[in-house]
């Protein structure tokens, strides 16, 4: 799988996978988008509840969700759980070579123990930071029913429809507490129907400065039966 180094508006980076054609961020800036559909929309939501907070991120790929949710649980004095299922990582090089640690302000050092930490276990990162990788397929896995944050980044529904289907939504919302919420950038009509017919509330919120004119959260009202 041969990924190539971009860079995007913002200045960070980003990997582009040619056989998919499908960047692994918004080429209007990565960290920008990162930083409102995942960040802004889901950790700072949650936050103003709880200091608690237990994430699921489909989609490690690059490690910079994981890394921005790290650098908030420091500065907000979060306790987070994060777990995050990546079926194909990055090679050494591929990570080493991205600039989202500088671009950031965080450290390169730190950056770099995300993806060094070993799969299939909880690591400790820190007092705020407690990280669990698996390397597996999502339709597989078996996810735990307590989660309060849901990071949707998987590619385009176009490039991989398996991951945006009915069964796969119902999935996240028994993974979820009620109150509990799924964020993505996609918003398309496909995806907001299946999302509503399984029970969530959706709301379209605004995309980045310069990026996607609007980007999704959806939340789940009610506990499962």
């Amino acid at each position: 799988m041969q990924r190539k180094l971009t860079t995007t508006k913002d200045g960070s980076h980003s990997l582009y996978l040619p056989e998919m054609d499908e960047h692994y961020h918004s080429l209007h800036g990565s960290i920008a988008e990162a930083m409102v559909v995942y960040i802004g929309n889901g950790l700072w939501e949650k936050a103003k509840a709880q200091s608690n907070i237990k994430i699921f991120e489909m989609g490690f790929g690059t490690g910079l969700n994981a890394m921005l949710s790290w650098m908030e649980a420091r500065k907000k004095a979060l306790k987070v759980e994060y777990l995050c299922l990546e079926k194909y990582p990055l090679e050494e090089a591929e990570w080493q070579s991205l600039n989202f640690a500088k671009e950031s302000g965080f450290d390169q050092s730190k950056f770099e123990v995300l993806h060094q930490a070993k799969w299939g276990e909880w690591i400790e990162i820190d007092q705020f930071f407690k990280l669990k990788k698996i390397k597996d397929d999502l339709r597989r896995v078996s996810l735990p029913n307590d989660l309060d944050l849901i990071y949707f980044d998987a590619f385009a529904p176009e490039k991989q429809p398996q991951l945006w289907e009915k069964e796969v939504f119902e999935k996240m919302h028994v993974a979820l507490q009620a109150n509990g919420i799924l964020t993505t950038y996609c918003v398309k009509g496909e995806v907001k129907r299946r999302l509503k017919e399984i029970g969530f509330e959706i709301e379209k919120l605004p995309g980045p400065v310069g990026g996607k004119r609007e980007v999704l959260r959806a939340r789940k009202v009610k506990s499962d039966a």
